[in-house]
Protein backbone atom coordinates (compact mmCIF):
# COMPACT_ATOMS: atom_id res chain seq x y z
CA UNK A 1 0.00 0.00 0.00
CA UNK A 2 1.05 3.96 -0.81
CA UNK A 3 1.87 3.64 -4.73
CA UNK A 4 -0.54 5.66 -6.90
CA UNK A 5 -1.71 3.25 -9.95
CA UNK A 6 0.43 3.90 -12.86
CA UNK A 7 -3.06 4.51 -15.08
CA UNK A 8 -6.76 5.34 -14.07
CA UNK A 9 -8.88 2.38 -13.39
CA UNK A 10 -11.75 2.64 -16.41
CA UNK A 11 -14.22 3.88 -13.34
CA UNK A 12 -12.22 6.65 -12.04
CA UNK A 13 -14.60 9.57 -10.63
CA UNK A 14 -12.15 12.06 -11.90
CA UNK A 15 -12.00 11.07 -15.26
CA UNK A 16 -14.16 13.48 -17.79
CA UNK A 17 -15.12 10.05 -20.16
CA UNK A 18 -16.59 8.16 -17.34
CA UNK A 19 -20.26 8.49 -17.18
CA UNK A 20 -22.42 10.69 -14.95
CA UNK A 21 -23.75 7.94 -11.76
CA UNK A 22 -21.48 5.41 -11.68
CA UNK A 23 -20.79 5.45 -7.96
CA UNK A 24 -23.32 6.16 -5.14
CA UNK A 25 -23.49 10.41 -4.11
CA UNK A 26 -21.72 9.48 -0.91
CA UNK A 27 -18.86 8.27 -2.59
CA UNK A 28 -18.37 11.38 -5.19
CA UNK A 29 -18.93 13.52 -1.63
CA UNK A 30 -15.50 12.11 -0.40
CA UNK A 31 -14.35 13.95 -3.32
CA UNK A 32 -15.01 17.55 -2.38
CA UNK A 33 -12.84 18.06 1.05
CA UNK A 34 -9.54 17.07 -1.28
CA UNK A 35 -10.28 20.97 -2.95
CA UNK A 36 -10.12 22.43 0.64
CA UNK A 37 -6.66 24.25 1.83
CA UNK A 38 -4.44 21.68 2.81
CA UNK A 39 -4.52 21.87 6.69
CA UNK A 40 -8.11 21.50 6.06
CA UNK A 41 -8.11 18.44 3.74
CA UNK A 42 -8.24 15.24 5.45
CA UNK A 43 -5.18 13.04 6.58
CA UNK A 44 -6.52 9.69 4.60
CA UNK A 45 -5.31 9.35 1.36
CA UNK A 46 -8.22 8.24 -1.27
CA UNK A 47 -7.65 5.20 -2.37
CA UNK A 48 -8.60 3.25 -5.94
CA UNK A 49 -12.27 1.95 -6.04
CA UNK A 50 -11.13 -1.05 -8.66
CA UNK A 51 -7.17 -1.77 -6.66
CA UNK A 52 -7.46 -0.07 -3.13
CA UNK A 53 -4.25 -1.28 -2.58
CA UNK A 54 -3.57 1.87 -4.66
CA UNK A 55 -3.62 5.91 -4.57
CA UNK A 56 -6.34 6.80 -6.57
CA UNK A 57 -4.45 7.78 -9.92
CA UNK A 58 -7.24 10.63 -10.66
CA UNK A 59 -7.06 12.15 -7.08
CA UNK A 60 -3.05 12.20 -7.25
CA UNK A 61 -2.96 13.75 -10.39
CA UNK A 62 -5.32 16.20 -10.21
CA UNK A 63 -4.66 17.31 -6.31
CA UNK A 64 -0.71 17.79 -7.52
CA UNK A 65 -1.17 19.35 -10.72
CA UNK A 66 0.80 23.08 -10.84
CA UNK A 67 -3.33 24.21 -11.56
CA UNK A 68 -4.23 23.20 -8.07
CA UNK A 69 -4.15 25.37 -5.63
CA UNK A 70 -3.32 23.78 -2.34
CA UNK A 71 -0.84 20.50 -2.08
CA UNK A 72 -2.66 16.95 -0.73
CA UNK A 73 -2.19 16.72 2.83
CA UNK A 74 -2.45 13.28 2.82
CA UNK A 75 0.49 12.86 0.38
CA UNK A 76 2.68 15.11 2.71
CA UNK A 77 2.76 12.10 5.14
CA UNK A 78 3.14 9.61 2.37
CA UNK A 79 5.50 10.72 -0.15
CA UNK A 80 5.52 8.87 -3.56
CA UNK A 81 5.86 9.25 -7.14
CA UNK A 82 3.36 10.95 -9.13
CA UNK A 83 2.83 9.31 -12.56
CA UNK A 84 1.80 11.37 -15.56
CA UNK A 85 -1.87 12.08 -16.12
CA UNK A 86 -2.76 8.66 -17.73
CA UNK A 87 -6.53 10.23 -19.90
CA UNK A 88 -8.54 13.77 -19.21
CA UNK A 89 -9.28 14.77 -15.78
CA UNK A 90 -11.82 16.95 -14.00
CA UNK A 91 -9.95 20.23 -12.66
CA UNK A 92 -11.22 19.82 -8.72
CA UNK A 93 -12.94 17.64 -7.22
CA UNK A 94 -16.06 19.45 -7.25
CA UNK A 95 -16.28 19.40 -10.80
CA UNK A 96 -15.37 15.47 -10.65
CA UNK A 97 -18.69 15.34 -7.86
CA UNK A 98 -20.90 17.55 -9.71
CA UNK A 99 -20.81 15.05 -12.96
CA UNK A 100 -20.77 11.73 -10.84
CA UNK A 101 -23.32 13.04 -8.66
CA UNK A 102 -25.88 14.69 -11.55
CA UNK A 103 -27.13 11.34 -12.56
CA UNK A 104 -26.49 9.35 -9.17
CA UNK A 105 -29.79 8.98 -8.49
CA UNK A 106 -30.78 7.56 -11.74
CA UNK A 107 -27.90 6.40 -13.56
CA UNK A 108 -28.50 5.77 -17.89
CA UNK A 109 -27.41 2.98 -19.26
CA UNK A 110 -23.73 3.87 -19.91
CA UNK A 111 -23.30 3.82 -16.37
CA UNK A 112 -24.75 0.65 -15.57
CA UNK A 113 -22.94 -1.02 -18.16
CA UNK A 114 -20.17 0.39 -16.36
CA UNK A 115 -21.26 -0.47 -12.77
CA UNK A 116 -21.95 -4.30 -14.09
CA UNK A 117 -18.19 -4.44 -15.29
CA UNK A 118 -16.88 -3.57 -12.41
CA UNK A 119 -18.88 -5.58 -10.15
CA UNK A 120 -18.17 -8.32 -12.39
CA UNK A 121 -14.37 -7.82 -12.17
CA UNK A 122 -14.51 -7.04 -8.62
CA UNK A 123 -16.76 -9.05 -6.49
CA UNK A 124 -16.02 -6.84 -3.18
CA UNK A 125 -18.07 -4.00 -5.17
CA UNK A 126 -21.51 -5.78 -5.38
CA UNK A 127 -24.03 -4.77 -2.77
CA UNK A 128 -24.70 -7.45 -0.23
Amino acid sequence: MGDVRKKACSACPYRKDVPSGVWDHAEYEKLRPYDAETWEQPSAAFMCHATPDFYCHGWAVVHTSRDHQYDLLALRFRPCEIPEPSTEFFETADEAADWGQELADAPPDEAIATIEKLTKQHARLQRG
